[in-house]
């Protein structure tokens, strides 16, 4: 095999928005597809593959609107197939909406396996390597930069490596000079993969323009092994990397191109194209923005950019971490733009407890024994809460624990009425009783639910006395069964999740009782925001006051 040309940088190619889209439960709109792509420009993705103009309406319109584009970083491509058995390259409708894009760069692919060949296009083998040259040769003719995708070449290659071997010499013969290995089912084990790679690179290095070549790899994660393989391959002298980000794609995705690009810049001295391959501390930040517009909930326990990534919860590591903070990090969260977390649980010690309290701005000492808290949380863990998910109910915990600590209400009862009846929508009534200051207010909401109403009646109890509540809104609500062999009698937790429009926080209650849970939840809820906007205007008073009061 040629030896690899470390002196050479790695290109990352972005196939999120073709790629991608094929994941279950992914659809993004036009709209969608070019905030997508103006964001891995901005990030600075060299290649971005915008999608199919030959398959459906949504990519030409993509195509026609990039056009009006300035991108800074990125080479727009189109991607196609090789033309049709029955057309010829310059009359197949795919390669005429290729060219008809106008983009710098054009990635086609081919069959690799004569299985697809024969049975998935009906075509013979010698026709299939005429296809690809001639589909390869009509897009270079028009100066375009050509990928070629061998598609299935993997298992096109265990079912017959000459014939394999040979879709590559006819994509060379038609002009390509990026020859993309595709282990398009996912199924490859890195050790195969090498070794195909490897006799690939010295079978191809003999044809005819075979060793200027640049071999790239395109992974599918099927086997859990498309990041490793992708990495696998780049050691072994790959130097482009197809990828999609937080690794979208059909069936069980592609190869995780944040993961991928983190780990080629943290991990080896091999070179990103362009330099540095972009901001890799604005890499978290990029992986949530695709995510939210893709209308898929992050990832927690994504590699590099979830929100557990750093995440310590045992009371070993808890302790180790706040001694020294690499030793349980592979690397400085902050290098991803990430962050590292101490989770309270029943499983962490006094120093998560500590350290947790300390990152949300509490200190213990002379307030609260971390030994004591520390002791509650594992009883009230053992009864149903869970902290780690609920960090404002934490925060609360603190601070009903201090000896200044004054509760801005008191729910003294409630009731809560669900009525369904013959030809009438479910209608839901909760009356609510609250002590403010010594003064009791009663009041009725009506809700599409039990939950919905006792918030309602709750906000109108309270609105008087904490008009910023008006800016208080639930916006996700859920409920794990814990003990689910107790069927209808299991124990209940719920957790909400609140925003006052500038920040958001989560609460959470327990018990065998929906509704009671769903109370515990609503009334720390509304008890923190009332808690952080006291303790906003006090500093905003006492910096008003130094103001004032500082020489002139």
């Amino acid at each position: 095999m040629p030896p690899a040309e470390p002196h050479l940088p790695v290109v990352l190619y972005d196939t999120t928005l073709r790629d991608g889209t094929q994941g279950e439960n992914i659809t993004l709109s036009l709209a969608d597809k070019l905030r997508v792509a103006r964001l891995l420009d901005d990030y600075g993705m060299p290649y971005i593959e915008g999608g199919w103009p030959g398959s459906n309406p949504k990519d030409i319109e993509f195509f026609r609107a990039a056009k009006d584009v300035t991108w800074k970083h990125a080479k727009l491509a189109a991607f196609g197939s090789t033309r049709h058995r029955s057309n010829t390259a310059k009359t197949d409708p795919n390669l005429t909406e290729l060219l008809r894009a106008e983009t710098p760069v054009v990635t086609i692919f081919g069959k690799s396996w004569e299985l697809h060949v024969t049975e998935v296009l009906g075509a013979g083998l010698e026709e299939n390597l005429e296809m690809i040259a001639e589909s390869v040769g009509l897009i270079v003719s028009e100066g375009r930069e050509l990928v070629y995708d061998a598609e299935h070449f993997f298992d096109g290659y265990r079912a017959n490596p000459a014939y394999a071997l040979a879709t590559l010499r006819a994509a060379l013969e038609g002009g390509a000079r990026t020859l993309v290995l595709c282990d398009t089912n996912g199924g490859t084990l890195t050790t195969q993969l090498l070794e195909i790679l490897e006799e690939a690179r010295r079978v191809v290095s003999t044809f005819d323009g075979g060793a200027d070549a640049t071999f790239g790899i395109h992974t599918h994660n099927d086997a859990e092994l498309a990041v490793a393989n992708s990495l696998a391959a780049v050691q072994a002298g790959v130097r482009h990397v197809q990828a999609t980000i937080n690794g979208y794609g059909e069936r069980c995705g592609n190869a995780n191109m944040v993961s991928v690009l983190a780990g080629l810049a943290l991990k080896t001295d091999l070179e990103l194209a362009p330099a540095g391959g972009g901001d890799l501390a604005a890499l978290t930040e990029l992986s949530r923005a695709i995510a939210e517009i893709a209308n898929i909930a992050p990832n927690d326990w994504q590699p590099y950019v979830g929100r557990s990534a750093f995440a310590h919860k045992g009371g070993v590591h808890g302790a180790a971490v706040a001694k020294v903070e690499r030793s349980y990090q592979h690397i400085d969260p902050g290098a991803v733009g990430n962050e590292g977390r101490l989770v309270v649980s029943e499983l962490g010690g006094r120093a998560n407890t500590r350290l947790r309290a300390e990152q949300l701005g509490h200190q213990l000492d002379g307030v609260v024994e971390p030994g004591v808290l520390s002791a509650l949380i594992k009883r009230l863990e053992n009864e149903g809460l869970s902290f780690e998910g609920a960090e404002a109910s934490f925060e609360l915990l603190i601070r009903r624990h201090q000896a200044d600590y004054r509760a801005p209400f008191r729910v003294v009862d409630y009731t809560c009425l669900v009525e369904q009846r013959a030809d009438a929508a479910l209608r839901a009534e909760a009356t609510v009783k609250v002590e403010v200051d010594g003064e009791t207010l009663h009041t009725a909401a009506d809700g599409n639910g039990p939950v919905n109403a006792l918030d309602a009646a709750l906000r109108k109890a309270l609105r008087a006395f904490y008009p910023e509540l008006d800016d208080v809104h639930l916006y996700d609500y859920k409920v794990r069964i814990i003990d689910s062999g107790a069927a209808t009698g299991a124990r209940t937790r719920v957790t909400i999740e609140s925003t006052d429009g500038s920040r958001e926080w989560s609460t959470m209650g327990s018990d065998t009782n929906i509704i009671a849970a769903s109370a515990t939840a609503l009334g720390d809820s509304l008890e923190y925001a009332i808690w952080k906007r006291g303790a906003e205007l006090r500093r905003r008073d006492e910096r008003h006051f130094t103001t004032i009061s500082s020489p002139r």
